[in-house]
């Protein structure tokens, strides 16, 4: 195998198992970093991407965004990282560096191209593709590697550079601290995440979830009240209540219920991305209650770096399931039916 090649698991078509094959790396240039990968974990966009349930897929797809890896190779122009340092790379790999958003720090919201570390193509002469982390190694810019922290392990830190940040950045946006009150609504692999960022921030935390077996894991994650969804004597007494929501799982029959649980000028962040579209969305209510309805997408490099060291320093961790590298399909099949508690991750 020369250099200039590696070896992935690749998804070859909809819904595929994934299976080794050879890949190019994308042309080096001097502002490149190349990792031997770790880990990688495993996240519901890997899924909707080889099922092309947010659209089209160029396969072969390589994908896995949850990157960890040793630095073997540095480019000239690279000085934020260093040979056989730990580096992490998320759900993007470059942007254009040029428009306001990017000026500002907020690359996730490049208005040029916001490139994705799988399933797209970056904007060099060479229209190369982006390959994720479910391979033996990986390559791109170093503007989007960030340094792991020393006291996070890379089966925990993994996690931290999607689902993490996904739900972090937004909590801090919207100023969550010790006068909130947040619901979190599932209790999954996002979920477990918000519920202790919103804690280490100081707030009182509510976990909602349909899954009674769950309420011991809220006990533990430091949630306040586990309340199941389903049971309208539990969810009474929380109406009218909260600052904050963060949506991580979203069912479209419940937002009269979710807009009842917010205080008036209360904030509804929407970190979930359904196949379909958000409906029954009264604007009466939104209006009448002054409510905001937020999104939010991954989080910028910076957002990646400031929360694993917000992680590191607040004791904040990933629950983990793992798998080897060569049982990436189990792992896929594992997360397909909701078994993680509450994160899954494959070993090289």
């Amino acid at each position: 195998m020369s250099d200039e090649t590696f070896t992935a698991y690749a998804c070859s078509g909809k819904s595929q198992p994934l299976a080794p094959m050879k890949m190019n790396f994308c042309s080096w240039d001097e502002d490149m970093v190349q990792m031997d990968i770790i880990c990688c974990g495993v996240c519901g966009t890997d899924i909707h991407t080889v099922d092309e349930g947010w659209g089209p897929t160029e396969f072969p797809c390589v994908v896995g965004h949850e990157i960890i890896g040793k630095v073997t190779k540095i480019g000239a122009n690279v000085t934020n990282i260093q040979v056989g340092q730990i580096g992490g790379v998320g759900c993007q790999s470059a942007s254009c560096h040029k428009c306001d958003y990017c000026k500002k720090g907020m690359e996730n919201l490049c208005s040029t191209h916001c490139v994705w570390t799988f399933n797209d193509r970056y904007d060099n002469s060479t229209r190369d593709k982006t390959y994720g982390g479910f391979a033996e190694k990986w390559r791109g810019n170093k503007d989007f590697v960030v340094k792991i922290p020393d006291h996070l392990t890379p089966e925990v830190a993994a996690s931290f550079l999607c689902g993490g940040v996904t739900t972090f950045a937004p909590l801090k946006r919207y100023n969550v601290g010790p006068d909130s009150k947040v619901a979190v609504l599932g209790m999954g692999g996002l979920g477990h995440f918000g519920i202790q960022w919103a804690k280490a921030m100081g707030a009182k935390v509510v976990a909602f979830d349909v899954i009674p077996e769950k309420a011991e894991d809220a006990k533990k994650l430091g949630c306040d009240d586990f309340v199941l969804m389903q049971k309208e004597e539990q969810m009474e007494p929380h109406y009218n209540t909260f600052t904050h929501i963060l949506g991580t799982k979203v069912v479209n029959k419940c937002w009269e219920q979710y807009f009842k649980m917010l205080k008036n000028n209360g904030v509804f962040i929407q970190c979930d991305i359904p196949e379909v579209p958000l409906s029954g969305i009264s604007a009466f209510v939104l209006c009448g209650k002054q409510l905001t309805l937020a999104g939010s997408f991954i989080g910028s490099p910076s957002d990646i770096q400031e929360c694993l060291d917000f992680a590191e320093k607040h004791n904040v961790r990933t629950w983990v399931n793992t798998f080897p590298m060569s049982e990436i399909n189990e792992a896929f099949q594992f997360v397909r039916d909701a078994k993680p508690r509450y994160r899954a991750v494959v070993m090289n």
